[in-house]
């Protein structure tokens, strides 16, 4: 029997909620055939023999047999690695994206808000959207992408958010907020603060982590997956007690599966391996980004990532995005996708040979 289509529209307007049917899923272009510089990802492998001894490894995982439901081996590994405070605690996520959604699902009800600076993440936004929360952005500032105090100041006191988020540094801009504006920000705000750190590892050190045992609203959000890890899906949180308890009861049994436990605490044991070339990455933006300013017409921003967001002259970066493609280099074209994006492009920093690639490519579309 055929599937009638004007039934299952029906159904799905009858059961389904405006705001999800409203929504687009969230679209991952293909990158087969592709020098892929556009998901912010590790370029490197790790060395032969070190793929043998996780794989010898991995034969004596069982996967007959559910995983631990408190990962308690990788727990005390990211606790060592991390130096993690005494006293804060530790959640495990599939994903920080997972985390995200535990958070926003713990604090929704009617009425109930989050705060975030714009642009930024933009899974702040979908993840809001998903659990029936609404999502209030205040712009950064035009020429530097710095937080806007004054409008911060003016929409904490109007809309009292349950959850500020803060991109730290912050995606897509690549900028650290100064520390006395979010301290600011932790200090004031009637409820959760998170500290995003995803590109912790290429910032130079710079952190909160220290700062959560001082401040019970403070949430720090950390993931494995830009130091190489992105394949396993391991995001954790640290923060009080008394708010990872309340997001626990809300975490799915067996978030973390058995492979990606394993793998992530053996990693943990080469973290110096996954550092050295977080450095390298760092490195090597430095040299991209000055071959990127003597590009003609080309705005280039700092960055404390493992990527570069550029500015593209006017009316010209959906057209460099498409030809670069025609040339097989993927990278993420954010023109359209905030105000104060219009014709940026973001590179994410790869190897030397991928940053050669990209610029040869680039210097022949301009």
């Amino acid at each position: 029997m055929k599937l009638n289509k004007q039934r299952q529209e029906k159904l799905v307007a009858q059961w389904i909620r405006p705001e999800i049917r409203a929504l687009s899923a969230y679209h991952v272009p293909s990158a087969a055939g592709f020098v892929k510089l556009d998901a912010m990802e590790n370029p490197y492998s790790w060395p032969a023999p070190l793929v043998e001894e996780w794989a010898a490894l991995l034969r004596h995982v069982s996967l007959n047999r559910y995983p631990d439901p408190a990962a308690t081996e990788l727990q005390a590994r990211l606790r060592a690695t991390m130096a993690v405070p005494a006293g804060v605690d530790l959640l495990l996520g599939n994903g920080s994206d997972e985390i995200l959604q535990l958070m926003m699902m713990a604090v929704a009800g009617p009425g109930r808000k989050i705060l975030v600076p714009a642009p930024t993440f933009s899974m702040y936004h979908m993840i809001a959207k998903f659990v029936g929360l609404e999502c209030v952005a205040v712009p950064l500032n035009g020429s530097d992408f710095t937080l806007d105090m004054t409008a911060l100041r003016l929409a904490i006191d109007a809309y009292q958010p349950a959850v500020i988020f803060l991109a730290y540094p912050n995606n897509p801009t690549g900028n650290l907020f100064a520390d006395a504006d979010v301290l600011e920000l932790i200090k004031t705000a009637p409820g959760l603060v998170v500290v995003d750190e995803a590109y912790h590892a290429f910032a130079a050190g710079k952190s909160f982590l220290s700062a959560v045992p001082e401040h019970e609203n403070l949430v720090v959000l950390r993931t494995l997956s830009k130091m190489g890890l992105a394949g396993l899906r391991v995001g954790f949180a640290l923060g009080a007690p008394a708010w990872l308890n309340e997001l626990n009861k809300l975490r799915l049994p067996y978030n973390i599966n058995v492979l990606s436990q394993s793998s992530a605490e053996f990693a943990l044991r080469h973290y110096d391996l996954l550092m050295a070339q977080a450095q390298d990455i760092c490195r090597d933006r430095t040299w991209l980004q000055q071959q990127l300013a003597h590009v003609r017409g080309m705005t280039v921003y700092p960055s404390d990532a493992n990527f570069i967001l550029f500015r593209t002259p006017a009316g010209r970066a959906d057209g460099i995005f498409a030809r670069l493609k025609e040339r097989n280099v993927l990278i993420k074209n954010l023109n359209g996708s905030h105000a104060q994006l219009s014709d940026c492009l973001r590179v994410t920093v790869g190897t030397p040979e991928e940053n050669r690639a990209f610029l040869d490519a680039l210097l022949s579309v301009i």
